[in-house]
Order: structure tokens, then sequence, then C-alpha cells
């Protein structure tokens, strides 16, 4: 199978290609030529798997240049139980009565989020992918982070020969767990850097930074190429389709569902990454009613999918899910390439009137295409705080604000749709990464205020029952390893002083 350009770009590359390079030459981002599909059989074989194992199959379908006993290699050393506990991404439904709701806890990882499934295997799909490739360069994972892919990617490249990696976060824009989780990272090859700007400052940085051709001859000259770890990457995006085809997998091998029957995937979306996972399981042959699309206050994807038009410019707000706090949601452009029936004339110039002006609108035909699978909804503080109580209240869970505005927006989607279709909502993060935000809502607005990060930690975990993650815990008397911070005109010229010195 061969990758190609969302925006046309003329050369087909093979996928150890496009997980080295991360991003197309044009800019544009690599997607299959086509899109595989699962058999009946694949999907039979499959419920008797573990994840680690349906995760190498799945991979196995877009990744041809690698064989399924690699991919199960690389697999089952991502996904040791001695990093996971015995379930990697556990189905849990909700209560014992209700037999609509499960929730996929994506945050077993080492960091305690979803970015780790993907970016725990990402490391050896990359090392595996420069052998194939015959490169020889040094390969600087460079990425932008709204709080979880940093710690993510910085846990799964630390130490690993041949490579650097540079995490830019914004200053003020994630959380304190993600931010100590950060800048207390050891590594002899890993490099934090605070931005005095928002997330979107970060990535547009960062792109502009893989689109300068003669700074990618400077660095070539030094021996150094680019890579990403962003879900622009191809191999970072890839490993998430596998959760959700296990996620259908184990309603099935558990009598949940029936065979052929349609679920709904309720998914927290900032840059639109996990989502558009769950469209390509779709897309592959797992039965998708709905795909409900949770935005909070920065809600450009939730207009989007109801006017059609795509308008950045608007108040950036910082919120209690500030993983979220995105307003250019880089991978919708996969998705619009895909509904066009592969246009890369028609995405081009979205892209370019986005970066342009701001904005752009797409035609009545792609945006019916999109809303016949996607619902997109939002919601602000005061419906996150109330959704983290009303579910712990109603089931006794305790999830974290991101979760809770995807059980926020579907509350409200099957109030007004009546709809009964049985709901797998992707959990992204531990509860105790958003320690503060989730103790107010169970206590009472303004709880944590005057605490500790690490005192209100303790008390959730005293709260929930739940022991606090191995990634999260004493994280205040930690060794603070990185301190600088840049304006975002200054990122280009930070990367070259840590590659070239």
């Amino acid at each position: 199978m061969k990758y190609i350009s969302t925006r046309g770009y003329d050369r087909k590359y093979s996928a150890s290609e496009a997980i080295v390079l991360g991003i197309a030459p044009d800019g544009g981002l690599f997607v299959p030529e086509s899109i595989p599909l699962l058999s009946e059989d694949d999907i039979a074989e499959m419920a008797n798997m573990s994840f680690y194992q349906i995760s190498a199959r799945v991979l196995s379908k877009f990744l041809d240049d690698f064989t399924e006993e690699e991919l199960l290699s690389y697999t089952s050393q991502a996904y040791d139980p001695e990093k996971w506990g015995e379930n990697t991404v556990p189905l849990v439904q909700m209560n014992s009565y209700n037999e609509r709701e499960y929730i996929l806890e994506l945050w077993h990882g080492p960091t305690a989020a979803f970015k780790d499934v993907a970016l725990q295997l990402l490391p050896h799909l990359m090392t595996a992918s420069i052998r194939k490739t015959g490169e020889s360069k040094k390969i600087c994972i460079l990425t932008a982070t709204s709080g979880d892919t940093g710690k993510a990617a910085l846990e799964g490249f630390k130490d690993l020969p041949g490579t650097e990696i540079i995490v830019f976060y914004p200053s003020d824009g994630v959380s304190e767990a993600q931010k100590l989780q950060m800048i207390t990272t050891t590594g002899s090859n890993t490099h934090v850097i605070a931005v005095n700007g928002c997330f979107d400052d970060a990535q547009t940085g960062v792109k502009n930074i893989f689109a300068d051709t003669a700074f990618a001859e400077k660095l070539s000259a030094g021996g150094v190429k680019l890579s990403s770890a962003n879900s622009i990457n191809w191999g970072r995006l890839v490993p998430q389709i596998a959760y959700y085809v296990y996620s259908y997998v184990d309603l099935l091998r558990r009598e949940k569902i029936e065979k052929g029957e349609a679920i709904n995937i309720v998914v927290p979306t900032g840059n639109f990454g996990n989502i558009l996972a769950a469209w390509y399981a779709k897309q592959m042959g797992i039965p998708v009613k709905k795909l409900i699309c949770a935005s909070n206050r920065n809600k450009v994807l939730c207009d989007f999918f109801s006017s059609g038009k795509y308008d950045r410019k608007r108040e950036f707000f910082k919120t209690t899910s500030p993983s979220m706090d995105i307003l250019i949601s880089s991978n919708l452009e996969r998705l619009l390439f895909e509904i066009t029936g592969k246009d890369p004339a028609k995405v081009k110039e979205w892209m370019r009137q986005l970066f342009e002006e701001g904005s752009y609108t797409v035609d009545p035909k792609t945006l019916r295409s999109l809303q016949m699978l996607f619902v997109g909804g939002f919601a602000d503080e005061t419906g996150v705080s109330k959704t983290i109580l009303d579910v712990y209240d109603r089931t006794d869970n305790v999830i974290d604000t991101h979760t809770a505005v995807g059980f926020n927006i579907y509350n409200r989607y099957r109030q007004r749709s009546s709809d009964e279709t049985k709901t797998v909502f992707a959990s992204t993060a531990s509860p105790f990464k958003f320690a503060p935000a989730v103790m107010d809502a169970l206590r009472g607005a303004g709880y944590s205020n005057g605490r500790s990060t690490e005192t209100v930690i303790k008390e959730l975990s005293e709260e929930s029952g739940l022991e606090i993650p191995e990634g999260i815990r004493d994280l205040s008397s930690k060794e603070i390893l990185h301190k600088l911070m840049i304006e975002k005109e200054d990122m280009e010229k930070t990367v070259e002083n840590i590659l070239l010195q």
C-alpha cells in the first residue's frame, strides 16, 4: 500500500517512508491510497485475541512493508502488562443495569493519557522504518503539545539511540500535572520548551518548521532529519484505529451486541486525530451509527459540523479541558480529503484560505456527507463540572474533564434524538491529571483553591478509591530539568541551537 499527500504531491510513499517523514513535502498529510477492509474472518479471529494481537492485525492492513510477525513483536513490547496492567484498554460497562453505555479507558499507560497507546508503539515503528528506508541521519522528533502528547512522546523516545525529541508546549495552556510531567522528564535526548502563546501558536510554529525547505537542507547537512510524534504523523494515528476495532470486538465476544449491530462512538476532540481514527475503523468495516464529536468552549469543530464553515477567527478560551483548547484541528484535513473523494485541489484551497484568511466553507455536498455520520456539540465549564458529578452519582465512575465533555454532549444528543444505540465513550485521560477541576466538581466550586496539586490528587484518590497512577505520583518532589521559555517567533532558531550546536 502506498501513501499520498492530501494536497496532491506527485510522489507516492511506502508506509515506512511516510512514518519517517511525518508530513508530506508539500505540507499535506499522508493518507493511505485506499482503506483496507476487515473481513468477517478477521473479526471472528479477533474474538480470541488480546489487544496487542488485534493491534498488530489492524496495523498489518495499513503497513504492508511490515510483516504481522514484526508488528506482533512491537505491540507485545509496547503494551507490556508491567506498564499497562493485564488489560491495556479496558472497556468498562458503566453499571450493571445499563447495557447502553461503555467507557473505553485509554489512560492506563505510563503517562495516564490516551496518547500512550500510540506513543508507546511509535518508537518501535519509527526505528524499524528508519532501518527499512536506509535512513542514516539522526531523527529529531519535533512535536507541539496541548498537554498529553508531549509527555507521552517524551516517555516513548527518551534515550532511544539515534533520536532527539523536542517538545513545545503553551506556557499557560496545560494543567499543572501535565506541565510537571513534561518538565521533570529525564533522558539525554529530551528537550521541553514553553512557548509564550497558545497551542495553535506552537502547532503552527512546528508546521512552519517542517515546511521550511531551506531549514531542512541545513539540518540535513548537519546529519539531522525531522519527523513528528503529533497525529499529523500516520504512524501516530494508525495505532489509534486499533482500539476502536477492539471495542467493537469486545462487545461482540461479551455478547453485548449482535453481529452487524452498529454502535455510537463519543470522542472528546481537539486536533481531530482520535475521532478520525474512529472514522477509519468504520471505513474498515466496523458498524458505526454516529460519531459524536465533543468540543469544549473552543467550539470550532462543533460550529463546522453545523454550518460547514471552519472559522479560527474567534476568541480563544483556556478551559478545564486544556488538551482540547485548539482552534486549528489539523487532522480534519485528512477527513476532508477522504470525504471529497480524494480531491487535493479542494483541500489545498481550503487550507490556503484557513491560513491566509482564517476560515473556509465547504460545499453543500461535502457538508451533507459529514452530517450523515458526525454529530457536533460543545460544553462549557459549568456543564463539564455538572457532568462529572452526575456520572459519579449515577455510576460511581470518576471521569476527567475531557471525558466529561463527551458525556455532556452525548446526553444532550440522546435527549433530542431518543437514540438508544449502544455507545462507547473514549475516556482520554486519568482524572488525576486534572484533579483540581475534578475535585471542584465533586466537592464544590473553589474547593481546590489554596491546596497544592499533590494534596488534591491524594484527596481525589481517597474520594474515588482509585490508585494514583505511577506517572503522576509525587510529581512536585521531582527535579525540574527543563526551564526554557521562548516567544513563538524563536521556535526555529531554538531547534537549530539544539540540533546544530
